[in-house]
């Protein structure tokens, strides 16, 4: 496991595109010393490398899963009615990430 510090914290929130004051980068940082303790915890069951990871919590958990299926959808005209602004078949939205200039 890795060792989490302040500078790979703010690392990780330019790669997310948010900002961490520096009270938040230690909020992080206090979480994940936690998780890390928590962990060390489950690293120390005897044994705890031969067990097989599962895929559900009980063991006759049965899925079945259903076929692909391909089924018409409405005319795009109909879907662009429903748009405020319209571009020919593109839809306008608002934009959500970056500043103004970007």
């Amino acid at each position: 496991m890795r060792n989490f510090t302040s500078e790979l914290v703010d690392d990780l929130a330019a790669k997310l595109l948010i900002g961490l004051s520096e009270e938040e980068n230690k909020m992080v940082l206090d979480e994940f010393a936690v998780i890390d303790k928590n962990l060390s915890k489950v690293d120390a069951f005897p044994n705890i490398k031969e067990v097989k990871p599962m895929t559900h919590t009980l063991d006759d958990f049965v899925f079945t899963l259903r076929g692909d299926v391909a089924k018409p959808s409405i005319p795009i005209e109909d879907a662009l009615r429903n748009c405020e602004k319209t571009e020919g078949r593109e839809i306008e939205v608002p934009k959500v990430v970056g500043g103004d200039n970007e």
